[in-house]
């Protein structure tokens, strides 16, 4: 399976959230997480530490993905439009992770009108979720639920242990912190949606 994360707005955890999709996949078959993201979040994160994936960048990953059952994608922000439809078309489902504030949820919609015309499988992600009683997440799957938009059942909340982990070179799942299996299971509900 080939999952591409992509989106049109940075800062929405789009490298964490690959980084978490490739630590769910791996534990159902090797996995590739290819970094194309031009910051190389993921590398970077993986030099830092010791992820249970391999990690390679855009150069690598192609001589490297006919060894791996299961490839996850980080891409550049706001990729272009050419960029875009060969991303979507040459993945098996498009994963758009946004922030559910109104400046992301706008980028995203962006997305999602060019996305139309290109007849690709594709699902956002509510990420970086602010804690109850806050509502911004709730209004947000609301507002993208309403315009009959793909949403996944499942989101990512806002923690902190995400950081320790990025700084640990570590997925969440990893760290010793009494947060970390419930930023786990946050990925691993999203997981499950994809690959069951």
């Amino acid at each position: 399976m080939i999952i591409t994360v992509a989106a049109f707005k940075g800062g929405v955890g789009k490298s964490t959230t690959a980084l978490h999709l490739a630590t769910y996949f791996q534990n159902q078959a090797d996995t590739l997480l290819i970094d194309g993201d031009l910051n190389r979040i993921a590398l970077d994160w993986s030099n830092r530490g010791s992820l249970p994936f391999k990690v390679a960048d855009e150069q690598q990953g192609v001589s490297l993905a006919r060894l791996y059952e299961h490839i996850v994608i980080d891409t550049p922000a706001r990729p272009d439009i050419d960029e875009l439809t060969t991303l979507a078309k040459g993945c098996d489902l498009l994963v758009i992770p946004t922030t559910p504030d109104a400046i992301a949820l706008a980028a995203t919609l962006q997305m999602v009108d060019l996305l139309r015309n290109l007849k690709v499988k594709y699902k956002i992600l509510l990420n970086i979720i602010p804690p109850h009683p806050n509502k911004a997440g709730e209004e947000a799957r609301t507002t993208l639920l309403n315009a009959g938009l793909p949403v996944f059942k499942s989101g990512i909340r806002r923690l902190a242990v995400f950081q320790r982990a990025a700084l640990e070179g570590v997925p969440v799942n990893l760290v010793k912190d009494a947060y970390s299996q419930i930023a786990w299971r946050c990925y691993t509900a999203v997981g499950k949606e994809i690959l069951p």
